[in-house]
């Protein structure tokens, strides 16, 4: 006989069988989502013929298909892109795109196609881009391409092409992109490009060719000719300069020669172009060590021009001669490091920017120039914005006389940053009048600002001074900028921000203030006072934890209060152990609270209430024990993010039910789930993920909690009556059994007890025999009324155990469970006769279950191992082992009248 399983073991079943056929099935099939069927990286011989049919989109890459045969895209004839890189493809047949008329994008890079005949496009009427970068192609002969009209972009890069030759009649009139980068093409000839008479390429990549002739006309014969990449090509100078003749009379906009060996210009280097009009310029990589003058007299068109990583020794005043139009000049990394002996001389000539009269943007960082000389910066009249980081060598101090070669030039941004400044002198910017963002970050100023030294930024909006030596703040350190938004000082050993008046008090405009790692100790609550507009305050890794102790001399310090536009506040790290409970009172638009790595325990329930905008809150790293819902109720409600990892929780119901309920059926992002949060306490919780934490029964008790807090006004009364049951309520509990039953005598009986043959089955672990029958058989010799139904003495020799079982249950009137710790574990009790006894009683009444503990076993171990609680029983039915010796004679008389009274509720 199979035993009967409960109806929650079923359920589990299925939805296990359920998931695991889920995860099986998913495993073997491609993701397809929003019209987009991925099918990448699932070693796929062949194409899948069970997609749906409205796929627009194909993603075949990184799997073993040797071919992709027309007739299984049949199916698929909404396909408009179709990628089936990373495969081993060495053929490509023509009916593909006769079965997909739709298609616009064929991706068939890293294959190994080595040859395209004329009808392989044939088809292919709507492609809009072909990518088949990476294959064997080695050669195309006649004219594969000739019916795809349409194509927009083509990449045939690192393939094995010896010419630029793709067909040999005008096609691919609509062309933009031709990638031909990293082959084996060694010259231009203009027979080999004339395919291209009737195309408008906006970029043509000959990249990492091996380019060593250029035949004449060779780029007059393409339509259009607006973009050229040559990069990574050793071209040196004079194969340069005769690239640039070529391109005389071109369309040329765009000129890429990023590393080509330039070593030099002379005036004549790039005098091919100035029939052009070339707006880009990309010279970058080419370790260019000088640059003569006039040598860009011949591009009055340039706007964008890209020096970086070069090895210039000097720029001569007419270097940068003829370049009116330039907006964007890139000098980063441009110039050679100077030996000491020569640290005198400059770089940079006087005047040498003058020409760029349209300048806008100049990068000129990670150079290692001596200084700023008077006139370095003299005539960049459109200048905004201006990067010298880690450009100088020797500008410790920053004079009234550093930037007067920017008087007439509209800067906007100033980047100061990693020059090793140590001292910023009274009006060292008054020059800049028009300055908007001042970056003097991570240097080595150490100094009292007194606040002339920002004289002059009348309309400065952000001033960076974080990672400095020291600064030492006085009142008016910030006096003459109150148009300031945002104020960066983090790490910089900041003084004095506790000093009256504030030096924060001019910033009325202020939105962002970062005061973090300054180790600040002292604040007062004048600090911020005034700061209206203020919307992220940064002070984490501090020492603020004094301030708002209920025991910090004058009470707890309130340094936030007036902030009613302030959404961000980080107060992380600073061994805050208490937060007064109307700390964040009126805060109202608070959204993002970090107070992680602190030493918070017990929180206020008010502390959050009025955070009804809080989007994400961190308390990572605290000592929390117990999320209630009075705490984190409110601020719960509307949160996107929450934080608590690493919290020591104690895994209790009146710690974390509410918690773990709302974990969940909530939609915030948790970070860390379920790794993360664990808990402490209990011991035999330590390390138990929280969200696995059981809270069914702590249901059981919820009913309880009113009556719980009405009951506490009657504390002294309540402990009275508990010590006396506690001690001497087992005696008064059997002398009132006995006075009770002498008077009427046992007049529970049920009328049909004769058709039992025993009074009780005993249901008990195989390791908990000896004392069953140490006990029970001494209380059959008493009373002969009393037969007990005990396994090792009553089955029948040679019946089947359980068929034994089955009927023993049923002849037997009562049904005891001596329930241990070994019975809990003990599979065919858990299995077989629990199982057995719960349905008898069912069909009755559970008035016939007998419950004997000889341990002390919690309810929701009972409830997970038995599926029985103590709930479902009255309590003359639950039966407890005395462990005094004078207890036992009362235990025996409630068992004897838990046996005696009616299975049958009337």
């Amino acid at each position: 006989m199979i035993p009967a399983l409960p109806y929650q073991n079923y359920f589990f079943w299925g939805l296990t069988m359920s998931f695991w056929m889920l995860c099986t099935a998913s495993a073997n099939k491609c993701a397809v989502r929003h019209e987009v069927a991925d099918c990448s990286h699932m070693k796929l011989t062949q194409v899948p013929d069970d997609l749906p049919a409205n796929i627009t989109v194909l993603n075949l890459t990184h799997n073993q298909l040797r071919r992709l045969p027309p007739d299984n895209f049949t199916r698929y004839s909404q396909l408009i892109i179709l990628d089936g890189g990373f495969n081993t493809i060495s053929k490509l047949e023509p009916g593909l795109c006769q079965k997909l008329p739709l298609l616009k994008v064929l991706n068939l890079q890293h294959n190994e196609l080595s040859q395209l005949s004329d009808k392989t496009f044939i088809f292919c009427i709507n492609l809009t881009e072909l990518h088949l970068m990476s294959n064997s192609i080695q050669k195309i002969q006649d004219n594969p391409l000739k019916n795809l009209k349409n194509l927009v972009k083509l990449d045939l890069a690192h393939n094995g092409l010896s010419s630029t030759k793709l067909g040999t009649e005008l096609q691919l009139e609509n062309l933009q992109e031709l990638l031909l980068s990293n082959n084996k093409i060694n010259s231009l000839r203009h027979e080999e490009l004339d395919f291209l008479g009737n195309s408008s390429l906006k970029k043509l990549d000959l990249s990492s060719n091996q380019i060593n002739e250029v035949s004449p006309g060779c780029f007059h014969t393409i339509g259009k000719l607006f973009g050229l990449f040559l990069n990574n090509i050793r071209l040196g100078s004079s194969l340069t300069e005769k690239i640039c003749l070529e391109l005389s009379n071109t369309s040329i906009q765009n000129l890429s020669l990023s590393n080509v060996q330039l070593f030099r210009t002379s005036n004549m280097t790039f005098s091919g172009l100035k029939q052009t009009n070339l707006t880009m310029l990309d010279l970058s990589h080419n370790s260019l060590n000088m640059i003569a003058n006039d040598s860009f007299a011949w591009l009055p068109n340039l706007k964008y021009f890209n020096l970086e990583y070069n090895n210039i020794e000097h720029l001569y005043s007419r270097s940068f001669y003829g370049l009116f139009n330039v907006r964007h000049l890139n000098l980063k990394r441009s110039f050679t490091k100077q030996s000491t002996s020569f640290a005198s001389l400059s770089k940079i000539d006087d005047f040498s920017f003058q020409w760029l009269k349209s300048l806008e943007y100049l990068n000129m960082e990670d150079n290692n120039f001596p200084g700023i000389k008077s006139n370095m910066f003299t005539g960049l009249i459109s200048l905004k914005y201006l990067r010298l980081s880690n450009s100088f060598t020797s500008l410790r101090t920053l004079t009234n006389e550093t930037f007067t070669s920017l008087a007439h030039s509209p800067l906007l941004l100033l980047n100061l940053t990693r020059n090793k400044i140590s001292r910023i002198d009274s009006g060292a910017f008054s020059w800049l009048g028009h300055l908007e963002v001042l970056d003097l970050g991570i240097n080595e100023i150490g100094q009292e600002l007194t606040g002339q030294e920002w004289r002059g930024l009348t309309n400065i909006v952000e001033i960076y001074l974080s990672f400095n030596k020291y600064l030492q703040l006085t009142s008016n350190s910030f006096a003459l900028v109150p148009s300031l938004q945002q104020l960066m000082l983090r790490r910089v050993a900041c003084k004095n921000v506790d000093i009256s008046p504030s030096p924060f008090r001019p910033l009325r405009n202020l939105t962002i203030l970062d005061l973090s790692n300054n180790n600040i100790a002292n604040i007062n609550d004048e600090m911020l006072e005034g700061l209206d507009k203020l919307e992220i305050l940064d002070l984490q890794h501090n020492n603020l934890a004094r301030l708002w102790k209920h025991a910090n001399p004058g009470g707890p310090v309130y340094f936030l209060k007036g902030l009613s536009q302030l959404h961000i506040i980080n107060l992380e790290s600073n061994g805050f152990d208490e937060i007064p409970e109307d700390v964040f009172k009126d805060l109202h638009k608070l959204k993002s609270i970090d107070l992680g790595l602190n030493n918070l325990n017990i929180l206020s329930p008010s502390v959050f209430d009025n955070q009804i905008s809080l989007r994400s809150l961190n308390l990572q790293k605290n000592l929390i024990t117990s999320v209630e819902k009075d705490v984190f109720g409110a601020p719960f409600k509307n949160l996107t993010n929450l934080d608590m990892g690493f919290n020591p929780f104690d895994c209790t119901c009146e710690s974390i039910a509410w918690f773990v309920n709302w974990i969940n059926r909530t939609h915030t992002n948790i970070s860390g789930l379920p790794d993360h949060y664990l808990c402490n306490t209990p011991p035999q919780y330590h390390g138990f993920p929280v969200t696995l934490f059981d809270i069914s029964p702590c249901k059981d008790s919820a009913p309880f909690e009113l009556l719980f807090m009405i009951n506490t006004s009657f504390l002294l009364i309540f402990i009275f009556i508990v010590l006396l049951i506690h001690f001497e309520g087992w005696r008064i509990s059997f002398y009132w059994n006995v006075s009770v039953h002498r008077i009427l005598g046992f007049k529970e009986i049920d009328r049909q007890a004769e058709k039992y043959e025993y009074a009780a089955y005993v249901i008990h672990a195989q390791k908990d025999k000896d004392w069953v029958w140490q006990y029970f058989s001494p209380m059959e010799e008493k009373d002969q009324a009393l037969k007990f139904c005990l396994e090792e003495r009553d089955f029948e020799a040679g019946a089947l155990e359980l068929e034994a079982i089955v009927n023993s249950i049923k002849t037997s009137r009562k049904i005891i469970f001596v329930i241990t710790q070994h019975l809990l574990k003990d599979p065919l009790c858990k299995r077989f006769k629990v199982q057995h006894a719960v349905q008898q009683a069912i069909e009755q009444n559970l008035n016939s279950i007998i419950l004997i503990f000889l341990e002390e076993i919690p309810d929701y171990k009972l409830n997970h191992a038995l599926c029985l609680r103590r709930g479902m029983f009255k309590s003359r039915c639950i039966l407890n082992w005395p462990v005094q010796k004078e207890r036992i004679s009362a235990f025996h008389h409630k068992l004897l009248v838990a046996l005696g009274s009616r299975n049958s509720v009337h």
